[in-house]
């Protein structure tokens, strides 16, 4: 029945080369109880895979019913494992999240055995071991005999030639394994049993056979035999899982792990939400876009800058004539280089900030603006105490900008349009500052750590903020003159104790309003108009800037200043920051609301008015630029937002690869067993494609239903802003589509850890606990 001849198998771990057998000679019939002893490394449970097609050998031939398994391939051995082979294990090996009755049936669903057949066999399988009022339980409802009992009928229930039984009582206590073994020996009178054990006493006991193994050979025989096997057309009924066993299997799975599978598909589902969302809503968009203009962009301010783009019609033209009187051709072949003038350049108007335009725009119409803000680049020297240290502060750390600016009779305050007061008051006079935290409360560690504050904190009280204290410093007390050059002086501890030096105080915290997003999340320090205006005062008339206004290099690095265009531009910046010039280089007018705008823009045309284009001063109107876009942008919008949505279906993707490879490592025994019991390696791929198949589908009807749901309050809200009725419509054959998506991209996102779930070898498997 059973012929083994020359058996050799070896495993190689870096150069050390194992030789589990060394030449391996048995013949086993029919009838026979056979007990292999020996010690641990003898490589009996080696025999035993390799007789039960779990594991291949090297060399040598197994010969089954007179056929050789030499050319077998994976699907014949698969095939053999399940007709011909059943298997017993000390572990019990049982499938946890399926019932005893369904890990009876599984060998011969493999085999293609219709449902009421196999289902009758597998009760009259647990009827011969005493365990049919079971059939319904989960194995780990079991004591640790009756799993081993479940695992005997299992074993028995597709008619196997031959039963191998590895260490069969090994977890048993001695009346239980004395009944196990009384139930193997009764097996052993129609079939081939080979029990692998190193008790000697169980095997001289009940066997009828008894081959001891020694480093691989056998040493012993107690009743050997010879008997001429001939071949006689023996064939195997080849396996296959079927889709349905395979969504059976992997959905008894995921229900053992409901919340984390909801979990899962939940944020799996998200993507398809926002899609669906998009789709449905893109009908209402423009009324959306409008209400955004008036109700968001009112907020943003006409912003001047000392360099704009010029987009008027006529340098538009111009660059459009430019490029169609072209002579040049496309692609030339000369080795020539012609050179082109910058378009941008060409579209970049320099602003000419002057005290006339200033105070022109300080007299427009205040009841139009909530505020003026001015940006200068002139640098304040701020000195900290912090931790009884001092030293000079970088404001790029803090974050400090000026306050915008309330002109007289003004009804409007920008700030307290967009911040809300947390704590304090708004400045009063010109030596307050406030700090702005954003919508969560937080504020920048090195913010906190510039001011003195202890960031290693969880929480700081707005009162260690009101209590901080810093030191404005004049250039003439900042810089020291060292011959011809200056140099900053080090002792800050003196600079700060000075009487000339400026104490600046917090006197309030502010955090932009809920409904305002520009500035919910902004941060920073804020210092008053004043404070510019006394620190330009005093600084245009040190001692530093005099001596800069005279030399044509920089005072501070010695580097040389060029008497060009150029040049000249480094030494205004140079004075400028030391605070030689009260011109701003940015300029933010905030109307006070989208009607008020379009005054403003016309006051500002009209300064322009019969004026040269150099001597003009052009603006940026940031609502207007991004209004301007709207009529164009629906279709784009609804674009970029679906591939920005799917983006997150691609993530899910990924993350339903991770816990399709987490699933694999759970279930690692189950692949093993699975293997056991005569399953493919396709078959293994198709279970764990069937479980991410399931979560793909589940995640697609999350999402779709709740993207059906909000669709409900959404249209309410539109409904009561804009009048509209039913604006967001789900189309059902978008919902199909979304459905097919996520099914076919989770599917796609296990399908590597799944792959790599048939590639694992059973043996291998079968010991993960």
């Amino acid at each position: 029945m059973l012929k083994l001849t020359g058996i050799k198998k070896s495993y190689q771990t870096g150069d050390f080369v194992q030789h589990a057998l060394k030449g391996i000679d048995l013949e086993l019939g029919k009838n026979e109880f056979v007990a292999i002893l020996g010690a641990s490394g003898s490589g009996k449970t080696t025999l035993l895979n390799i007789i039960g097609g779990l594991d291949r050998y090297d060399s040598g031939d197994l010969v089954i019913n007179g056929k050789s398994t030499k050319q077998f391939k994976n699907s014949d051995w698969d095939a053999y494992r399940n007709n011909c082979i059943g298997f017993i294990f000390q572990s019990y090996n049982l499938i946890s999240h399926i019932s005893v009755l369904e890990n009876i049936e599984l060998g011969m669903t493999l085999s293609g055995m219709p449902f009421k057949k196999r289902r009758k066999k597998a009760l009259e399988a647990l009827e011969k071991v005493g365990l049919k009022e079971h059939a319904h339980k989960k194995p780990n409802q079991l004591s640790g005999g009756q799993m081993q009992r479940v695992a005997i009928a299992r074993a028995l229930v597709n008619n196997p030639d031959i039963i191998l039984a590895d260490e069969p009582t090994g977890a048993l206590d001695s009346k239980t394994s004395v009944q196990i073994m009384e139930l193997i020996k009764e097996i052993s009178k129609n079939k081939l049993v080979i029990m692998v054990t190193h008790n000697a006493e169980l095997a001289n006991r009940y066997a009828t056979r008894v081959v001891e193994l020694k480093d691989g050979e056998v040493i012993n025989d107690s009743s050997p035999r010879k008997e001429k096997t001939e071949n006689n057309n023996f064939h195997i009924r080849k396996t296959a899982m079927s889709y349905k066993t395979a969504l059976n299997l992997s959905f008894r799975n995921i229900i053992t792990k409901k919340g984390r599978t909801l979990l899962t598909a939940f944020a799996s589902s998200i993507g398809i939400i926002g899609i669906a969302l998009i789709l449905a809503l893109s009908n209402g968009f423009d009324i959306q876009i409008d209400k955004f203009e008036r109700d968001t962009l009112s907020s943003l301010p006409i912003m001047i800058t000392e360099q704009a783009t010029n987009l008027d019609e006529e340098s538009i033209s111009k660059i459009e004539n430019d490029i169609k009187n072209d002579e040049l051709t496309s692609y030339p072949k000369e080795d020539i280089i012609y050179p082109q003038k910058p378009i941008l350049n060409t579209m970049i108007h320099q602003n000419v900030f002057t005290e006339e335009y200033i105070n022109y725009i300080e007299q427009i119409n205040p009841k139009l603006v909530s505020g003026i803000g001015y940006t200068r680049t002139t640098g304040l020297n701020i000195i900290s105490k912090v931790n009884g240290q001092y030293k000079p502060i970088n404001t790029l750390e803090l974050g400090f900008t000026t306050l915008p600016k309330q002109l007289e009779n003004s009804t409007s305050n920008v700030i307290e349009d967009n911040y809300d007061l947390l704590f304090g008051r708004m400045p009063q006079n010109k030596n307050e500052l406030v700090l702005i935290v954003d919508s969560k409360n937080r504020v920048s560690t090195i913010l906190l750590e510039a001011l003195g504050l202890d960031i290693t904190k969880e929480q700081i009280s707005f009162e260690e903020i009101y209590n901080i204290e810093l030191k404005l410093v004049f250039n003439d007390d900042y810089y020291k003159n060292v011959g011809n050059y200056f140099t900053m002086s080090m002792d800050f501890e003196n600079l700060y104790k000075k009487d000339t030096a400026v104490s600046l105080k917090f006197v309030g915290i502010l955090r932009g309003k809920e409904n305002n997003q520009l500035s919910a999340n902004s941060t920073g320090v804020i210092y008053t108009e004043e404070l510019i205006e006394e620190v330009i005062s005093q600084n245009k008339e040190s001692n530093i800037v005099k001596v800069q206004m005279e030399k044509n290099y920089n005072v501070l690095t010695g580097e040389q200043i060029d008497n060009t265009d150029e040049g000249e531009s480094v030494k205004k910046t140079l004075l400028t920051y030391l605070g030689a010039y009260d011109i701003p280089v940015v300029i933010n007018i905030y109307p006070k609301d989208f009607e008020s705008k379009e005054e403003i823009i016309a006051y500002l045309d009209k300064y322009n008015e019969n004026k040269e284009n150099k001597d003009k001063i052009l603006y940026t109107d940031l609502a207007a630029m991004i209004s301007s876009l709207s009529g164009n942008i629906m279709d784009a919008i609804t674009i970029v937002l679906i591939a920005f949505s799917a983006i997150s279906l691609i993530v899910s993707s990924i993350m339903i690869g991770i816990i399709t490879y987490i699933s694999v490592l759970e279930r690692t025994k189950e692949i093993g067993i699975l293997r056991a019991l005569g399953a493919r390696k396709k078959d293994i791929s198709r279970v764990f494609n069937a479980e991410t198949f399931i979560i793909g589908f589940t995640s697609g009807l999350i999402g779709l239903l709740i993207a059906r749901i909000l669709i409900f309050p959404m249209n309410i809200i539109i409904k009561n802003l804009t009048n509209l009725a039913n604006v967001a419509q789900l189309n059902p054959i978008h919902a199909l589509i979304l459905l097919f998506i996520s099914i076919t991209l989770t599917i796609i996102g296990g399908f590597i850890p799944a792959k790599m779930a048939s590639k694992k070898d059973p043996v291998e498997a079968l010991r993960t606990e």
